[in-house]
C-alpha cells in the first residue's frame, strides 16, 4: 500500500499521508470510492460485450461491481471480527483472477440499479461503522492487520476494477 492516499470529496481532491486521514475523511474515502465506481457504472449500459484486458486480467462491468462489493464485504467481515475479538476468516474468493460467465453478461439498466443499491448500502454500512470508531480505534485497531484507517484507505484502491472497465460514454 502506498504511503499517500487521495481523498476525494465533491469538488475537492487532495493527496495526504495515509496515516493522517481524519475520521470524517475516512468515511469519505469509502463513500467517495463507491461514488466514483457508480459514476463509471452509469456508462456501462453502453458496453459492447468486449472485456477490457488490463494487467494480464480480464475486466467487465459485472466483474468490476462484483470485485468492489467483494472487497467491501471481505474487509467489513475482517473489521467486525477484529472488533469482536474473534479470529478473522480468510476469504476464498478467486478475486480478479477468475472471470465467470455471469461477469460476461450484458450490463443493463436493471444491473446498474442493482449495483447502485448494493454498493451504496455497503458504503453506508462502512460509513456508519467508521463514524462510530474513535481516532484511537481507527489508528490502533484490535487484532492483526492494518489499522482501520489504513484499511479504509486500502478500500479506496477498489476504484482499480472500475477504472479497468473505464468510462464507456
Amino acid at each position: 500500500m502506498s504511503d499517500t492516499h487521495t481523498v476525494t470529496a465533491p469538488g475537492d481532491t487532495v493527496t495526504v499521508p495515509a496515516d493522517t486521514v481524519t475520521a470524517p475523511a475516512v468515511t469519505v474515502t469509502v463513500t467517495g470510492m463507491v461514488d466514483h465506481v457508480l459514476a463509471l457504472a452509469a456508462t456501462w449500459t453502453r458496453w459492447d460485450g468486449r472485456p477490457a484486458h488490463v494487467d494480464g486480467r480480464v475486466y467487465t462491468p459485472h466483474k468490476a461491481v462484483r470485485r468492489v462489493a467483494d472487497h467491501l464485504v471481505d474487509h467489513l467481515a475482517e473489521m467486525e471480527a477484529r472488533l469482536a475479538g474473534e479470529e478473522t476468516q480468510p476469504d476464498h474468493w478467486h478475486a480478479s483472477l477468475v472471470t465467470t460467465d455471469a461477469d460476461r453478461a450484458p450490463f443493463t439498466v436493471e444491473d446498474l440499479d442493482e449495483a447502485r443499491s448494493r454498493l451504496t448500502r455497503l458504503a453506508r454500512i462502512w460509513a456508519n461503522r467508521l463514524d462510530a470508531l474513535t481516532d484511537e480505534q481507527l489508528d490502533h485497531s484490535p487484532g492483526e492487520g492494518w489499522s482501520f484507517r489504513r484499511l479504509a484507505a486500502h478500500l479506496a484502491e477498489s476504484v482499480y476494477y472500475a477504472d479497468a472497465v473505464g468510462d464507456l460514454s
